[in-house]
């Protein structure tokens, strides 16, 4: 179980490591970020609009976030990459608001939603939905880390550890 230190702390996490990711990919063209890398999602543009995806359709089911109008993005769901920088800030600044707020029962009871992916309704433990936000999003940041690496790009330090909360 995770209490509410935790989802702050990677809430903060998630914030850090998106301006990071943002910062080294802007400094690419436009061409590169949507090159074609062999990744899932195929490149460093694209991988990075699933995870505003992604993290949309979470705090939807969380909070009063509202759900993408996509049933589940393309390679150029937004294709402005500006569009697509800011549109995260805004999402990151509230994941950080709506975890500071949290309380030990907020993480409690189950979630509830319909899926597509699984086909139908799901009901798992609310911190464990929660739990699993976070594991999504660390996943295709690293991705991306690793795809800004290899174009010579070097992003700020992945480890926990060194983040700091000021």
């Amino acid at each position: 179980m995770i209490d509410p230190a935790y989802v702050q702390t990677f809430a903060a996490y998630n914030e850090w490591q998106n301006r990071s990711l943002y910062a080294a990919a802007a400094t690419l063209t436009d061409a590169a970020r949507r090159q074609d890398c062999g990744v899932f999602f195929k490149s460093i543009h694209a991988t990075l609009n699933h995870l505003l995806w992604g993290d949309s359709v979470w705090m939807s089911r969380l909070s009063d976030v509202p759900r993408p109008a996509t049933p589940f993005p393309g390679a150029d769901d937004i294709a402005d990459w500006d569009v697509l920088d800011r549109r995260r800030r805004e999402l990151d600044r509230k994941i950080v608001s709506w975890a500071d707020e949290l309380t030990a029962g907020d993480l409690d009871g189950d979630l509830v939603w319909t899926s597509g992916l699984m086909g139908g309704e799901v009901r798992r433990p609310r911190w464990l939905a929660i739990a699993h936000m976070f594991n999504h999003q660390t996943h295709h940041r690293g991705q991306v880390h690793a795809l800004l690496t290899g174009f010579g790009v070097r992003p700020e330090d992945t480890d926990l550890i060194v983040m700091s909360r000021a």
